[in-house]
């Protein structure tokens, strides 16, 4: 086997004793699909905003309403002449009526615009629905390796005990029969209590972070597939960074999202404007009443139609139809600006995503040289230490190097892989499939 197989092998030492079967990234984000609060009021989000279209509409169209009323009424009369008051009479009837009133707007530009802006509110829920879902691949990705690295962290730690643990025996021993001094026994011990701590403070990480995903995907998570085997990851394609950004540019979510804000800004200036207009209405009703009697005794029933247009004209409001209009320019300026911070900050995403992943495939390359360096050194150590050249701090020093260097390996690995995925969600890209193409990375369960 040759070396590199080897030390990737090595680099994805489990940590916890699991079944066969464990829960890869895949599933965990499907669970996440279900059960995390943020996308689910993401997609509420949506679901509410469709609504606008259907109001926004409605704005255009007739609006009917019926009316009906029922009365009883009671009349009493007196003749008075002076002191005399002489009762003419008493009657009591009742009066029924009903009626349709019809308005159907002919010119009022301001609805015409908020019917606009309503399908642009749909459009930006959606894309900011679509967002939801790239953030939470990620946010997922990132909770899911930052358990795995913390694992490996332990599993480090543990291996560095057991060297510690091996060394301060054999330090012990030497001392009791004369070959070493006391010192090196206390140098081995203050190593060894040094990773004690270390390995509790490791478990707790794992649990914060183990706690972390669980916030997303709703329960604890099981046991978890880690990176196994001979890993090949490719630069990004292409592997142009400009081109990335300028594909920023076209298909950020947040991009879109900034740019639909300027959108809305834009027709919120057109319908402040329009409140200066005229508005004109076509207007019809219907109504009947009867009534059985009155205060003459005389009973009443009629029905009647009525059709016109109704004209209205603002003509002075305070002054607050103009203020509106500037609060509506200056918003306008506001959103302008909000979108060029757009543009920049996913300018800058994308560029440190891109030099993420070129740089992590660097690092990883620099990183398993580093880590088969280290491990002749250590042999190295080891064979000078039984031949008296080299002592046992030499050999802890070696050990600790090589750990180092193994856990600063996986960290690579985990990082890189990460900021492809980041990398894609800038640029709008990160999609379900690529999600599996990481899932098939992951070939076991951590031990």
């Amino acid at each position: 086997m040759s070396m590199r197989p080897k030390l990737l092998a090595g680099l994805v030492a489990a940590v916890f004793s699991a079944p066969v079967l464990a829960d890869d990234l895949l599933s965990v984000y499907r669970d996440a699909l279900a059960a995390d609060p943020v996308y689910s009021a993401a997609r509420a989000g949506y679901e509410a905003s469709k609504e606008k279209v259907v109001q926004g509409r409605a704005l255009l169209l007739p609006n009917v309403n019926a009316t009906a009323g029922a009365n009883y009424t009671w009349f009493n009369s007196l003749k008075v002449t002076g002191s005399t008051s002489v009762p003419l009479g008493t009657n009591d009837w009742s009066t029924y009526n009903a009626g349709v009133n019809l308005t159907q707007p002919l010119y009022r530009p301001q609805n015409n615009v908020t019917y606009a802006q309503s399908g642009i509110q749909a459009s930006q829920a959606e894309t900011q629905l679509s967002k939801a879902g790239q953030d939470l691949m990620v946010r997922v990705s990132q909770a899911y390796f930052d358990v795995l690295l913390a694992q490996f962290n332990l599993s480090t730690v543990e291996g560095q005990k057991a060297a510690t643990a091996e060394q301060l025996a054999q330090a012990k021993r030497n001392f009791e029969v004369g070959t070493a001094t006391i010192t090196d026994t206390y140098d081995a011990q203050a190593r060894y209590d040094l990773i004690v701590a270390r390995e509790i403070a490791t478990r707790n990480d794992i649990e914060v972070k183990k706690r972390a995903l669980q916030q997303i995907i709703g329960k604890p998570p099981g046991p978890m597939a880690s990176v196994g085997g001979a890993v090949s990851l490719s630069p990004p394609a292409p592997n142009d960074m400009e081109q990335w950004v300028d594909a920023g540019y076209t298909n950020s979510q947040d991009v879109k999202i900034a740019k639909d804000a300027l959108q809305l800004a834009r027709k919120e200036v057109d319908k402040a404007r329009y409140g200066h207009h005229p508005t004109l209405d076509a207007v019809a009703s219907a109504a009947y009443s009867d009534a059985g009697s009155s205060a003459f005794g005389i009973g009443q029933r009629y029905s009647q139609g009525v059709v016109g247009v109704q004209l209205a004209l603002p003509l002075y409001a305070g002054g607050s139809l103009s203020s509106k209009v500037r609060e509506a320019i200056a918003s306008q300026v506001k959103a302008e600006q909000d979108y060029e911070n757009a543009r920049r900050t996913v300018a800058q995403a994308v560029r440190k995503s891109f030099l993420d992943v070129t740089t992590g495939l660097s690092q990883i390359k620099a990183l398993e040289q580093a880590v088969a360096s280290n491990q002749l050194s250590v042999e190295a150590s080891k064979l000078g230490q039984e031949v008296g050249v080299r002592t046992q701090v030499d050999v802890l020093n070696a050990l600790s190097l090589l750990y180092e260097a193994q856990r600063n390996l996986a960290e690579a690995y985990y990082t890189t892989i990460l900021g492809q995925l980041k990398l894609k969600s800038a640029v709008g890209r990160l999609t379900e499939p690529d999600l599996d193409n990481v899932n098939k990375l992951l070939t076991g369960p951590a031990r």
